[in-house]
């Protein structure tokens, strides 16, 4: 039986909003596609790539360092995808967060 070697990358959360429920549930999704087996590290929390309740746990706003960390026959392109789903911007947080919420109602 081959033993693979671990791949690791830290990547910082660059999102306004942080790694929340949307940026998780899309990593969870894609970690679902690979064999190796994939953690998210936040100091010295380690949690299940697959589980986006252990994710959530992580709590972590903009500028978080996580590691992502696999080992398998596609750790290297697991890591390499989910790492850029942490440092991605999503665009309706950062319009959120650039738009202040309007107290007017729209007319017909």
């Amino acid at each position: 039986m081959t033993q693979f070697p671990k791949v690791t990358r830290t990547v910082v959360v660059n999102n306004p909003q942080g790694f929340h429920m949307r940026p998780a549930h899309q990593f969870v999704q894609r970690a679902k596609e690979f064999q190796s087996q994939i953690y998210v590290i936040k100091g010295n929390k380690r949690c299940d790539g697959r589980s986006i309740m252990e994710l959530l746990t992580l709590v972590a706003p903009q500028g978080t360092q996580l590691t992502i960390e696999a080992q398998g026959p596609d750790a290297q392109q697991a890591v390499e995808v989910l790492a850029q789903i942490v440092a991605q911007v999503f665009p309706e947080d950062e319009q959120d967060e650039a738009t202040p919420p309007s107290s007017a109602t729209e007319s017909p």
